[in-house]
């Protein structure tokens, strides 16, 4: 005889969907965070590393596109977890863009305001999502025979005359 484990032991072994995209959005949070500290600190703090500017820009560019594409490849075929995921994400790595303006003097004026940095994230990550939406729609279309669920329209003749 097997018993089965407590529903409480069993929700901790598999976590529901929308906790799945919150704690993937805190994840890419804190590896997008630690993405522009770094490139901060090594542009503004590391005098050495300015004659490799383009290099350097291009190496932290590339790492913060990948961390952004974390929610997106994630669950490409959720688009619901997608944009829960990636708006965690990218609200939690804007607040932490507005903290960094605090210390890196005049970051908004060479770069963008907070509010933008929001504003972006979501318009790219809206997209995202609305686009593997549509996907997912066309897939199920092409999968699925299209059946009308009406009655054709009455013109005026007799039930009784369709019956014959």
């Amino acid at each position: 005889m097997t018993l089965a484990p407590p529903a409480s032991q069993d929700r901790r072994e598999k976590p529901g969907p929308f906790r799945q995209a919150f704690r993937t959005g805190l994840r890419t949070a804190l590896l997008l965070t630690v993405i522009m500290i770094a490139a901060l600190v090594t542009a503004n703090r590391i005098p050495a590393l300015e004659a490799y500017a383009l290099e350097r820009n291009a190496v932290f560019f590339t790492l913060f596109v990948l961390a952004t594409l974390i929610p997106i490849v994630r669950f490409l075929k959720s688009p619901r977890q997608m944009i829960v995921s990636a708006m965690v994400g990218w609200v939690l790595f804007a607040g932490a863009y507005d903290l960094a303006g605090h210390f890196f003097r005049n970051l908004f004026d060479v770069l963008r305001t907070p509010f933008e940095v929001l504003v972006e994230g979501a318009v790219v990550y809206g997209v995202c999502a609305v686009g593997s939406w549509v996907v997912e729609m066309i897939h199920h279309a092409r999968r699925h025979p299209m059946v009308l669920r009406r009655k054709p329209p009455h013109h005026g003749i007799s039930d009784a005359h369709h019956n014959r």
